[in-house]
C-alpha cells in the first residue's frame, strides 16, 4: 500500500524581491507569515503501519524553520530573491538527502497565495 504524508510548519519572515519591476508593491520591504507543508510519499511498512516517522520531517526542518523564523530572507543564502518559488526549491534541496521519499513541497505565503514544488 502507498500512502502520502503532509507535516505543517509555520514561520514568520521579513522579505523584499529585488527583480520585481520598478514601483512593484513586493519590492518594498515586507513581511509573511509562511505555512510550508513537507510531502513523503512511499510504502506503508506493515510493522509500524507508517509511510514515515514525522519526527524525522520535523528534525530536518526544525533548523531551517529557525534560520527563517524573524528573519529577513535576503540575508540569508540562496534565498537574495525570496520568491515562495525558489525557496520551495531552496527547502527541497536541504531536505531532499535529509528525507527519503520526499515528494512535493508546498509554500503559502498568504492564505489566497502559494507555490507547490515537486522536485527538479
Amino acid at each position: 500500500m502507498r500512502a502520502q504524508l503532509t507535516k505543517v510548519f509555520y514561520f514568520e519572515s521579513a522579505q523584499t524581491l529585488p527583480k520585481v519591476p520598478a514601483g512593484h508593491k513586493c519590492g518594498r520591504i515586507h513581511g509573511h507569515s509562511f505555512k510550508v507543508e513537507v510531502s513523503i510519499e512511499g510504502e506503508v511498512d506493515p510493522a509500524t503501519g507508517w509511510v514515515y516517522d514525522h519526527a524525522v520531517i520535523s528534525d530536518a526542518m526544525k533548523p531551517l524553520v529557525e534560520r527563517l523564523d524573524h528573519a529577513c530572507l535576503n540575508d540569508v543564502p540562496g534565498l537574495e530573491n525570496p520568491t515562495i518559488e525558489l525557496m520551495a526549491a531552496w527547502f527541497w534541496d536541504k531536505l531532499a538527502g535529509l528525507c527519503p521519499g520526499l515528494c512535493e513541497i508546498v509554500i503559502h505565503e498568504t492564505p489566497t497565495a502559494r507555490c507547490v514544488y515537486r522536485g527538479r
